[in-house]
């Protein structure tokens, strides 16, 4: 007998043996398919919500990269008050072919209602096309300052379209100043940092109300800006803008690795537990196939294979089930609306990204794991004396 043909027919004894086992190979088979399903389901999920959350946050705020200026601090209020520069010739010929968004920040005090609140006002420009901001309705018309706000600023300063609204700021020298702003258009954002807490007027209205003319806070690049080395800006890239989301979505994943690792645990478990039983029981088995001339390694290896057997049949039967779920929430998505209350970046509805790499990685590590859990029982296979196993006794 050929080396070729002892390999088939152990494979051959192995899945045999995993199918005469019935309903005690499929309780494991299920409850491993049930591990694989989740960790693919909830990864999807995590790396639906990063991507939407990436974009969002681009496209609404940080654009392709951010220009800021030296003494700003987006973590420190007090740092507004001196970062504000003039816009040189270069970076306003950028701004009119619309590479850059020039943005200019300050502190005020809005009044809705009769009630006080601290709110961050940016001036944009109503043509800028680099961020998604509805800017294009603060075009002042006669005496009206127009602004736009945020659904959630909206809801919390209880403002709707049309409405005006008092606002009380300190301009260059320190000097207070007060007027009424209406509210021109109310958008709706998934990026909270856009939204709470934030009036956007039209950038040469507020350096008017701020004495400063010409000049801005920040700079946001656009697809068609290429020049990452402006004299006195620091560029800021995508990766640092977007690192706390990063981190959250980090945080995210290794939190849900837990619930993932009991899951495959429990299904690991299982299998251990019946490839014990089964070298218990099948001594004599054992001793007959040594006995016809098998080595103890392929011996090892039919059980070795009936064990990792169990992620093949569970990857097929999560399979089954599994794609037409995962369809069905590519196309409806997951309900965020709870989430929304937070300080997340997170959209009400959630789409699941499924890549390749995530599915072939979670195979892998199913397969791998399985194969692994019962190859370690197996191994009191190769320490049996062939005699002993025909004879059924215990080692």
């Amino acid at each position: 007998m050929t080396q070729k043909t002892k390999i088939m027919l152990a494979l051959k004894l192995a899945f045999k043996n995993l199918m005469g086992a019935g309903l005690r190979t499929w309780l494991n088979v299920s409850v491993l398919s049930f591990a694989f399903v989740i960790i693919i389901f909830y990864n999807g999920m995590i790396d639906g919500w990063n991507r939407q959350s990436r974009r969002d946050t681009q496209e609404w705020e940080t654009g392709k990269g951010q220009f800021w200026h030296p003494e700003y601090d987006r973590y420190d209020a007090y740092t507004i008050k001196d970062a504000h520069a003039p816009m040189s010739e270069e970076i306003q010929a950028e701004v009119k072919k619309k590479n850059l968004a020039p943005v200019l920040i300050t502190q005020a005090t809005a009044f809705p209602q009769g009630r006080m609140q601290e709110v961050i006002i940016k001036g944009v420009d109503p043509e800028q096309t680099v961020l998604k901001l509805p800017t294009v309705t603060l075009v002042p018309s006669g005496d009206i300052d127009y602004a736009i706000i945020g659904k959630r600023m909206a809801e919390s300063c209880k403002l709707n379209v049309g409405d005006r609204l008092l606002i009380r700021w300190r301009d260059k020298n320190g000097t207070f100043d007060a007027r009424e702003i209406q509210i021109a258009s109310i958008f709706k954002c998934d990026v909270p940092t856009v939204d709470k807490g934030q009036i956007y007027l039209s950038l040469d209205v507020l350096q008017k109300m701020m004495g400063m003319s010409n000049e801005v806070t920040m700079l946001v690049a656009g697809n068609g800006f290429i020049n990452k080395d402006l004299k006195n800006w620091d560029f800021k890239d995508s990766a640092f803008l977007l690192a706390d989301l990063d981190k959250i979505i980090q945080a995210k994943k290794a939190g849900g690795s837990i619930m993932e690792g009991l899951l495959l645990i429990i299904a690991l478990i299982a299998i251990f537990d019946t490839q014990v039983l089964s070298i218990f029981r099948r001594q004599k088995e054992i001793g007959t196939y040594i006995a016809l001339g098998m080595t103890r390694p392929q011996v090892v290896g039919i059980f070795t294979v009936e064990g990792g057997a169990h992620s093949i049949l569970a990857t097929l039967l999560g399979a089954v089930y599994g794609i037409p779920l995962f369809l069905l929430l590519g196309k409806v998505g997951i309900s965020m609306k709870a989430a929304q209350m937070t300080d997340m970046a997170i959209a009400e509805t959630i789409y699941p990204f499924y890549s390749l790499r995530l599915i072939i990685i979670t195979i892998f590590l199913v397969v791998i794991s399985a194969t692994i859990v019962s190859y370690l029982p197996a191994r009191k296979i190769s320490k049996m004396k062939p005699t002993d196993a025909l004879k059924g006794k215990l080692q």
